[in-house]
């Protein structure tokens, strides 16, 4: 029999139950929630934000009435005789549990609720995070942002940078979504763009902060993480799988013009790289700026760059090799562009009334205002015609995150609400753009910025602007947890710019660095390189004939998993499971799994390691319990912490000995192992 709301979902004493699960308890030293009042200051700089908040009051609330019926649980908080804030407790369709609230009293724009908590509890989500997978013992302010250089204050890169406001901390992200998965097999996900800090420091309870009221928190339970992780997305959305043409080899950053990408290519090709195709960023011009290359934005083919594109793609394609380009939803002031759609008004507005202008480093920008239809409907009009009907296959879909807080939008919304939804506008944007050119299953675009509901809109991320270094926090390392944490917030798709982009403060990529990153891209589900920042000062790798070398070795085991990866990348559009994964999520009794996070499963047959230190040889893996084959010497190892030799060349990688894809990992060894 199917169980009932009561059975499901029960109140008594002060303690809310779900599924048997403690969502919260009231006691007189710990009050369930909080209301206050705050004025904030938020500055921003080149999309970092230095945030300040002055409460000048919080009062605890407390359960002064009850209200317990078949359908639902009503709580009335007080505080002293006062009444303020209703709480209901009911369960939807999907018997999911929702909490909404209602204000009793008006004029309080700060909010904190308390959820239980046990001492070993692990949680993990909150968007893409990148200095820490398990965020137990920490809070995390969820705001869209760039995420920083170096984020890490006691580095003397982010010194530096602080130097010039655009150094991050451990929990600056482009993507925070207000999604927690805990180890207690329950998710909970709340359906608000505020401001919002996640705290999970205390040993007794999580403490949810918002600026302003949360619409709903939605709670699920299962008795599995790969059930959760289903029923999240489930909630949440989806994406697409990739369309086929991905699978052919590396997607190429190059940039220069035809003659040089042509070149280039050729000479990739001479020695039997693998390419899917080409990422031209500076197909609408070139910007040079203090920071490096910059691009010229006004969304429209270079003719000295790139003369007659349309018809060069064409030529391309016949050669089988797709042309991805790049786009942001900005425009320099100037440009042609530019005068055209402030002349209609697309531009979000200051006090004034005038375009409201964003530097972005030695040039200013005006902002789509994708709350103006028309504006919306413009831009998805300069997709459609400036890349799609080009004939370019994809793009970076860049930026997202540096809506100010100050702007006057068209719909008067709160810019301080709208700016962590603006992600989600500019992914409906482009959706929208490729689904009306019906090129969907075509054309595959990568975002950095996200938040929940990008799910279903977006078809891939990557992982942001990672240092030319080998650094936890900012180098290839991070991309390893961020990719971790965006699976479980429902987002399995992720990658990352192989060799790093930002090269500030005498960080230079290294040959080395290059060639470890493509090891890893091997095994993710797109492989995409970039030249960097600084392209001339940073090693590239078509510029050295070992390293070219190497880089054909990966491109062609990226091509020969096609099978398998074409399989765990369907598994996350079909039920939501991300194609990277903890450790944990296929081996939930093994407690030394939970706090693993740079290493990762390549669907459940796959686990990967991937060197990110220099000047190693040997690499210290953990193997959860099962029987797993090094992929590259056929040895077999069991459970427990094993050294493996790892020569460039040669990333820690080990197959399930029960896959039913051993054939191709018997292939990949009889191929390119050792003896």
């Amino acid at each position: 029999m199917k169980p009932t709301v009561k059975e499901i979902l029960t109140y008594h004493d002060g303690r809310l139950t779900y599924n048997d699960h403690l969502i919260f308890m009231q006691q007189k030293a710990s009050p369930i929630l909080f209301l206050g009042r705050g004025n904030a200051k938020i500055d921003m700089y080149r999309g970092n934000f230095d945030i300040n908040d002055q409460l000048t009051d919080k009062v605890p609330l407390f359960i002064s009435q009850t209200d317990v019926t078949e359908a639902k649980v009503e709580l009335t908080f007080s505080f002293e005789t006062e009444q303020y804030l209703k709480l209901t407790a009911k369960l939807d369709q999907s018997q999911r549990l929702n909490l909404t609230f209602d204000l009793l009293k008006s004029d309080w724009n700060r909010f904190w609720i308390r959820l239980a908590a046990i001492t070993d509890e692990k949680i993990y989500g909150c968007g893409e995070q990148l200095s820490y997978f398990n965020l137990r013992g920490r809070h995390f302010p969820l705001w869209t942002s760039e995420p920083g250089v170096g984020r890490n204050k006691r580095m003397q890169t982010t010194q530096i940078a602080d130097l010039d406001h655009a150094g991050g901390d451990y929990y600056n992200t482009n993507f925070p979504q207000t999604t927690f998965i805990s180890s207690q097999k329950y998710y909970c996900h709340v359906d608000s763009f505020l401001y919002a800090d996640f705290d999970f420091s205390d040993a007794q309870y999580h403490e949810l902060q918002f600026w302003g009221i949360p619409k709903t928190l939605t709670f699920e339970t299962a008795t599995t993480f790969v059930d959760l992780t289903k029923r999240l997305t489930e909630l949440l959305g989806r994406q697409p799988v990739l369309p086929d043409w991905t699978n052919n080899g590396v997607v190429l950053g190059v940039q220069g013009g035809t003659d040089r990408v042509v070149k280039i290519t050729k000479r990739l090709l001479a020695r039997d790289v693998k390419l899917a195709g080409f990422w031209g960023q500076d197909w609408q011009g070139v910007r040079l700026t203090s920071f490096g290359k910059r691009l010229m934005w006004h969304w429209q083919a270079d003719p000295t760059l790139y003369p007659q594109l349309h018809e060069q793609i064409k030529t391309w394609n016949q050669q089988g090799l797709k042309f991805l380009a790049y786009i942001n939803p900005y425009v320099a002031n100037d440009t042609e562009m530019f005068k055209q759609a402030a002349g209609h008004h697309y531009f979000a507005k200051n006090n004034l009334g005038e375009v409201y202008l964003v530097d972005f480093g030695e040039f200013e920008c005006g902002v789509v205002d994708f709350t103006n239809p028309a504006a919306f409907e413009w831009f998805k009009t300069v997709i459609k015609t400036n890349l799609i009907d080009q004939g370019i296959t994809g793009w970076m879909a860049d930026f997202g995150e540096y809506l100010p807080t100050d702007v006057v939008l068209f719909d008067h919304s709160d810019p301080m609400e709208m700016h962590n939804k603006w992600p989600l506008l500019w992914a409906k944007c482009n959706y929208e753009a490729v689904h009306e050119a019906k090129k969907d299953g075509e054309i595959v675009y990568f975002m950095r910025a996200g938040t929940a509901g990008v799910q279903k809109y977006t078809p891939l991320l990557w992982a942001g602007d990672q240092s030319v270094n080998w650094s936890l926090d900012d180098g290839l390392a991070a991309t390893i947890p961020a990719a971790l944490s965006v699976g479980m917030s429902g987002f399995g798709l992720s990658h990352s710019d192989i060799g790093g982009y930002t090269s500030l403060y005498g960080n230079i990529r290294s040959k080395e660095l290059f060639m470890r990153w493509a090891e890893m891209g091997s095994f993710l589900p797109f492989m995409r390189t970039h030249e960097g920042n600084r392209p001339d000062d940073n090693f590239q790798v078509y510029d050295d004939d070992e390293a070219i070398d190497h880089f054909a070795r990966c491109s062609q085991i990226f091509v020969d998993l096609t099978p398998y990866r074409k399989a765990i990348v369907k598994e996350n559009h079909e039920d939501g499971l991300p194609v990277q994964r903890p450790l944990f999520m296929h081996y939930e009794d093994d407690p030394q799994t939970y706090d693993i996070q740079y290493e990762y499963l390549f669907g459940s047959d796959l686990l990967v390691a991937p060197v990110y230190k220099a000047d190693q040889k040997r690499w210290t893996v953990y193997l959860p319990d099962d029987k797993w084959i090094h992929l590259w010497s056929g040895q077999a190892f069991g459970q427990g912490q094993h050294l493996i030799e790892a020569p460039l060349g040669e990333i820690p990688v080990f197959y399930r000995r029960q896959s039913k894809f051993v054939a191709i990992f018997k292939q990949l060894k009889e191929k390119y192992g050792n003896d």
